[in-house]
């Protein structure tokens, strides 16, 4: 679930899943956070729009993901149902409270290529004192389209340390679809903004440890650790406020108008191919990824009911 993390990648995701990721520090901070949690209880708050209000990231971090999650809803409001989740998926937490999360899931109308678009947050204490928060926001398309998917997100162990993923998964093998590539990746100028982010001096390559996200990510993927211990939060602040926040406005804005939004003709055989993909991608995503994490965090109870929702939406 993205943030869960599902984030999509397609979660790497995710609880990122997730992307919303599989890494080496996912799991050790949410074993800790395992380690002192109580029996779990989900709580039931007032609608979706918790999930817009980001309330532990900063400014500038809550500004970015409040911005992408409009940009989406906005372009895509003719196409896209109404979140239909019962309150305790939208939101829940810990008995204790010392983890919360929250979901969006907005589903395509039936004439859209829209399959879905996904977004979540996750907050939780650890017992170090420092809070693990993951932001993510991801959309996925039907097989009526064979244009990339859209996924963004974040993993933040403190003010001065984070991931970012940010990537427009392909659909289609890159090697038998030189066309694919070029028209999705090349024209599009993608890989501008991998190098405009990797350039910063506080950011260092990040590898995902699940070999098979790492199969699905594009040539243009930003899979990066930004650290600025140094500069302090305040630099952190300056590099999303000033870097990787045009970075993302302008990778979701190539998304919508070159993928999401233009209709692209698949034929039979391409179609099946694409929907048996989608669906193993989807499959991993919930096994991997949701299947491992969300139990640690909130229980058996609680994991179930969340991972339920989104399988009826990724099996719809």
């Amino acid at each position: 679930m993205p943030n869960m993390a599902l984030m999509v990648y397609p979660s790497a995701k995710a609880f990122s899943l997730p992307p919303p990721v599989e890494s080496r520090f996912r799991e050790l901070v949410i074993r800790n956070a395992a380690s002192n949690m109580a029996e779990n209880v989900p709580i039931r708050p007032g609608s979706s729009s918790k999930l817009k209000e980001f309330p532990h990231l900063s400014a500038s971090h809550r500004a970015l993901m409040t911005d992408l999650v409009g940009a989406a809803e906005s372009r895509l409001e003719d196409h896209l149902l109404p979140c239909t989740l019962p309150p305790d998926v939208e939101y829940f937490q810990n008995q204790n409270g010392t983890s919360q999360g929250a979901l969006l899931i907005r589903s395509g109308s039936p004439d859209s290529s829209i399959n879905f678009i996904l977004g979540s947050w996750l907050h939780s204490q650890l017992p170090t004192g420092a809070s693990l928060n993951i932001a993510s926001l991801s959309a996925y398309l039907r097989p009526s389209t064979d244009a990339p998917n859209f996924l963004i997100e974040f993993i933040q162990s403190s003010p001065t340390s984070l991931i970012l993923i940010l990537d427009l998964p392909p659909r289609k093998d890159l090697v038998l679809n030189p066309d694919y590539l070029q028209l999705f990746y090349e024209d599009t100028g993608l890989d501008k903004y991998r190098k405009a982010i990797e350039e910063l001096p506080e950011v260092r390559p990040y590898a995902m440890s699940s070999l098979f996200f790492r199969s699905l990510v594009s040539p243009t993927s930003i899979i990066v650790r930004v650290d600025t211990e140094s500069g302090g939060p305040e630099r952190m602040e300056e590099i999303i406020a000033n870097h990787v926040g045009p970075v993302a406005r302008d990778v979701i804005r190539v998304w919508l108008d070159e993928c999401a939004c233009k209709e692209r003709g698949v034929g039979e055989m391409d179609r099946g191919n694409i929907e048996k993909r989608d669906e193993l991608v989807k499959k991993k995503t919930i096994d991997i990824d949701l299947g491992s994490s969300l139990p640690r965090l909130f229980g058996q109870e609680i994991a179930d009911r969340v991972v339920a929702a989104i399988q009826q939406i990724f099996e719809a």
